[in-house]
């Protein structure tokens, strides 16, 4: 039986594999510089806590540029936003390389955050729409994939590459490689002709959905608990657990490849038990962190609980976010916009709440404690969704469009209600 999309039941379409790559690329970019600021430091004769600023406006240019750009391109074919995005997201890294301007540098971080938010928001729509109901958590878990799989693969590759050719070969790559990506997009995203059927009006109507944002608090709280004690993972390993410092991108692995296993999980069983599968992962990942903070004094059981952490905590984002997908209805564009935005929102509020606790009584492991208390919370609006009846609209529904199709292409927009 051939799903909307073109495949059979139980394969997911081709386009959600392409848009999953596109996304391997960005999260690449938003986490790599981590591992490059020393090199970015010197090459631009300044301090490293001031070429930590660019991650901070990658950061914000998501949170604001996503639902702004998500608007901006709303009346547009959805293929033209991903090829412009990656375009877009291309020239912001030849603009950084080509400049040693830190001005200059900074603002082409915002111009990629801007188009990787957009790219994330009409993508999200695309994989939900073509996958189908069935499937579509299942999707979103694949193209959510890409991030995480850039933490286990890109982002070390990245770092270790900026080790001989400085920071600007890495840059070099990525931009190369969303070309030739937006070139792929062009030819293998099937072609559809947006329709006026749903406005900017529809899209802000849509978040009077009081469920929606219990979707997106959950989103905000559970990567702000992960990602607070992420961001000081390396003192906890070194200092308190005594890992040696060469060891250390080992355990990022590890990190990695729980996270890419959490949204696996996440997108396998999130379509048959959303409210279970999410409410059993917030808790574990509560208790891996609690766990962290008297255990992390032996290098086993800390690795142990980081793999942990990763794999509770990234199983609860495919599902919130389908969630939030499905609440919008008929005007999904926005919302998943502002999915990705809550994600790094917690990931920016988590941050700096971990640097608080960090340099408070609470040392080494005040980043845990703080994720913790996340985590914990997240609980409240995984339990108000549950008890409202969060698959009281099963319906994942993209805007409508009408096709405009070139031979042999097939249309991946069309609405998969019934």
């Amino acid at each position: 039986m051939a799903s909307a999309a073109g495949t059979r039941e139980g394969k997911l379409p081709f386009v959600v594999w392409v848009l999953a790559a596109g996304t391997f690329l960005m999260g690449t970019t938003e986490f790599v510089i981590a591992g490059l600021l020393p090199q970015i430091a010197d090459d631009l004769h300044t301090s490293v806590s001031h070429a930590g600023l660019l991650i901070t406006a990658f950061a914000v240019g998501m949170i604001v540029g996503g639902p702004t750009m998500a608007m901006a391109t709303l009346r547009l074919p959805r293929r033209l936003t991903l090829v412009a995005a990656l375009t877009v997201f291309a020239f912001g890294h030849v603009l950084a390389v080509l400049s040693s301007s830190f001005t200059v540098i900074l603002a082409a971080r915002v111009i990629t955050a801007l188009a990787t938010g957009a790219f994330w928001a009409v993508g999200f729509v695309i994989v939900t729409a073509a996958a189908g109901p069935a499937r579509a958590t299942r999707a979103v878990g694949v193209m959510m994939g890409g991030l995480t799989l850039a933490n286990v693969v890109g982002v070390p590759v990245g770092s270790f590459v900026g080790q001989y050719t400085g920071w600007r070969g890495p840059f070099w790559a990525l931009a190369v490689l969303a070309a030739l990506a937006a070139v792929f997009v062009g030819r293998f995203i099937p072609r559809t002709q947006q329709q006026a059927a749903v406005s900017v009006r529809a899209e802000v109507r849509a978040l009077r959905q009081g469920r929606l944002w219990l979707a997106l608090a959950a989103a905000v709280l559970i990567m702000g608990g992960v990602l607070a004690t992420y961001t000081y993972l390396t003192p906890l390993l070194t200092d308190r657990a005594g890992i040696p410092a060469a060891a250390v991108p080992l355990v990022l692995i590890v990190f990695g490849l729980g996270a890419l296993g959490g949204t696996a999980i996440g997108g396998r069983l999130g379509d048959r038990r959303p409210m279970a599968t999410t409410l059993t992962a917030a808790a574990v990942t509560a208790l891996a962190l609690l766990a962290l903070i008297p255990l992390s004094t032996g290098p086993v059981a800390t690795v142990a609980l980081v793999f942990l952490m990763a794999l509770a905590g990234f199983t609860v984002n495919p599902v919130v976010t389908t969630l939030a997908v499905r609440f919008a209805g008929h005007a999904p564009t926005l919302t998943s916009a502002l999915t990705t935005s809550a994600y790094n929102t917690g990931i920016a509020a988590g941050s700096a709440l971990a640097g608080t606790a960090l340099n408070s009584s609470l040392g080494l492991t005040g980043p845990a404690l703080v994720g913790t208390v996340c985590a914990t919370l997240t609980l409240l609006p995984l339990t108000a969704l549950a008890l409202t009846g969060a698959r009281r609209s099963p319906r994942i529904v993209a805007q409508r469009t009408a096709p405009a199709h070139a031979p042999g292409e097939e249309q991946v927009s069309a609405s998969t209600s019934r």
